[in-house]
Order: C-alpha cells, then structure tokens, then sequence
C-alpha cells in the first residue's frame, strides 16, 4: 500500500440500502441530500460518494435527479464527486449506470463483483413501516443477489474509463482483489488504484479486523505500492475500522449509507457529526487531513470541468 501522506476523507451521503423507517435523519431528497452534502465538506470531507433517492426514500437512478443534487455542491466547493455505479440491486445495468454516463464525474465507484448483498435484516428490526416500498425492498435481498459480472465490469471501465473517470473499486472479499488484478493485467485499471475495502456486509467479509489486516496483506501482494487503500465497516463498526484503516496509512469513509449510527445506541443526527467524529480521531494520531486538490493528487484524477458533462 502506497501509505497516505495525509487522510482522505470520503462521506457516503445517502446510499440505497437503509431505508427512511430506520432514521429520520437519513437524506432522501435531492434537495437534503446536496445539503448533507455540502455540511459533510465544510465538516472535512474530501470526497462525496452519491446516490440519489426520490422523496419517499426509494433509490433513484435519473439523471435529472442527479443533477438537482450536484448543482448546489459544484457550486459552492471543490469536493472530489465520485456518483455510484452500484445503485441498487433492483435496477438494470443501464439504470445503474444512467447518473454516470451523463455526468462522467473524475470518479466513480466500481463493485468488483456478483454477490449476495443481503440486509433483509432490517425487517427485523423495524417496528412501523412509513412506505409500502420498503419491506419487500429490503426481504427482496435475500433471494436475489447484486449483479456485476466481468463483462458488466469491462463495460463499465471501457465506456466510463474513455471519459476520464477513474474508480473507486469497492472490494467486499478477498477473491475481489483477484478479480481487480485480472482487469489490471487487462490494462483496463490503472494504477494508482483506489481500493475501498468493505465489510461486514452480509454476504461479504466479515467485520473482524484480522479481516482488513488480510485485506492489505493480499492487496500488497498483487499491487505492491500502486494503490491507496480505504475502508469501511457497515453499522456499528463504522468508526473502528475508519480508525484502524487510517492507523494501516489508508484513508477513511464514513457517511449514513454506511452506518446510521454514531454511539452505541445513538443515531447520527447528520452525515457531518459523522465526519467531525472520524476527522478528531485521525488528527489526534497526528495525521492530516487531505484537502479535494490533495485527494485529486493522491488518486491521479483528472479534476472537475464543466465540459465533462454529457451533451453540454
């Protein structure tokens, strides 16, 4: 791993997996999510990680409603945008990739691969429903799984990687790793490589910290100093591994479509106290925070124009 000279913060704004019966406090409209948005920066936060919702909570794919989120933030900031490919489970590949395509933002994230992507749980655990969407939403994930294939994955780095987009690879287990090292042979990923390790998904690696260590173990065999590595753990376990990632010399992602959470019991009130609470944990080992410019450096981005959108 290429050790960060300084931390990058990424924030994780909204999401398409919790669901508004969870928290109030969970953006859904474009207009609160751009908002949320704009706090996470002025909080610390380097990068924004976007999905888009409709009101009512359900995940959104439209670029018209990608747009009413972008406006106000590339109006006032520089913040590194990376707009998801991932969406949700429940969209076709060309929905998914819908927001990208017509942005063509200087990042992107990239799941590295078909799995079982379950939070069926949450039924479990709520006890009033506010929309008829959300139960069979989240049960709907135990019996079909998120889709991205090597040919959906090639795809994706050909049309999105012709427009100047690099990535954000979001590895949720080792073979993972083996899957981005084949599209690097290919010389479709381009170091320096940017690799989200992520766990404690349901399906995926496990939230144990051996897990992460093994991670970075694997990541530095097959990529040696080309790649930044950052992490996350769903849930509770937000906050230890962003701490422990940062301890390794990687960077950090918090944000509500990661964890609602901000204490044991505790619903974080904002994407912001989020990143208020990461940012005091890595400046108290000594570390820095890295700024958008920074974060561009440290990832080879191209930076953001205008002229990169589609048809302007």
């Amino acid at each position: 791993m290429r050790a960060a000279e300084k931390v990058i913060i990424t924030t994780a704004i909204t999401g398409s997996v919790n669901i508004p019966s969870q928290s109030p406090y969970l953006p859904l409209s474009a207009a609160e999510v751009s908002k949320a948005a704009l706090e996470a920066i002025a909080a610390g936060s380097a990068v924004v990680h976007l999905h888009a919702r409709h009101p009512d909570g359900r995940p959104a794919f439209e670029p018209e409603v990608f747009d009413e989120i972008l406006e106000p933030i590339t109006a006032e900031t520089d913040a590194v945008i990376n707009i998801t490919t991932g969406g949700a489970s429940s969209m076709t590949m060309d929905q998914r990739l819908a927001a990208a395509h017509h942005v063509r933002p200087e990042l992107a994230s990239m799941n590295m691969g078909s799995m079982n992507f379950v939070y069926s749980g949450i039924a479990d655990k709520v006890t009033e429903w506010q929309h008829d969407w959300e139960k069979p939403y989240v049960l709907n994930t135990y019996s079909h799984p998120f889709v991205n294939t090597f040919d959906k994955i090639e795809h994706t780095l050909r049309t999105l990687g012709a427009a100047g987009t690099r990535f954000e690879y979001e590895c949720y287990d080792i073979g993972h790793l083996y899957s981005l090292a084949h599209f690097v042979e290919k010389g479709l990923a381009k170091p320096p490589l940017l690799i989200q390790g992520v766990f404690g998904v349901l399906g995926g690696i496990g939230a144990d910290h051996a897990n992460l260590e093994h991670m970075v173990r694997i990541a530095d065999k097959l990529f040696g100093d080309d790649y930044q590595f950052s992490a996350f753990a769903a849930g509770r376990d937000q906050l230890a591994f962003g701490t422990h990632s940062a301890w390794l010399g990687g960077h950090v992602r918090v944000g509500l479509e990661d964890s609602l959470w901000i204490g044991k019991g505790q619903l974080a009130e904002s994407n912001a106290q989020q990143v208020r609470k990461i940012r005091a944990v890595v400046e108290d080992m000594g570390k820095q925070i890295a700024t958008p410019d920074e974060a561009r450096a440290m990832l080879a981005l191209r930076g953001a124009t205008v002229e990169n959108k589609e048809n302007s």
